[in-house]
């Protein structure tokens, strides 16, 4: 299996140093990247597309965040589908227990599960091992 790379969009701030000290932990990963917004994050990718540049292989998405939330930034997604030619896995990290939250989730082809807060070491185990 080789290593992949991660991408952590999730505006808590605590939230963020957590996961991202999971992950390091978990040595599963070749780096990991955050970002505070939705807006943040597709616009890292709209620059990597343009600029031929590294890609990640998976996101964790957390959905209520300001500027862009998780449901914006799928919808981003789904415009710029065409443009990645890469594989792009996308999870979505949520403390939302919302059945609605989970549901809409099921309508992006690009998200492959619906995790709750906090992720655990395991949950990064089953996420590598499925890329």
């Amino acid at each position: 299996m080789s290593l992949k790379t991660i991408w952590v969009v999730d505006d808590d701030p605590i939230y963020q140093i957590i996961v991202n000290k999971i992950i390091k932990k978990s040595e599963l990963f070749l780096n990991v990247s955050s970002f505070k917004n939705g807006k943040e994050a597709i616009d890292a990718l709209k620059n990597a597309l343009e600029n031929k540049e590294a890609f990640p292989n998976i996101i964790l998405l957390d959905i209520n965040m300001p500027i862009m939330d998780g449901w914006e930034f799928m919808d981003e997604i789904v415009l710029i589908k065409s443009q990645i030619n890469e594989p792009l896995q996308i999870y979505i990290v949520s403390s939302s227990i919302a059945s609605e939250d989970k549901s809409k989730a099921k309508d992006y082809s690009e998200i492959i599960a619906y995790l709750s807060k906090p992720i655990s070491a395991n949950d990064l185990i089953l996420i590598a091992a499925n890329n």
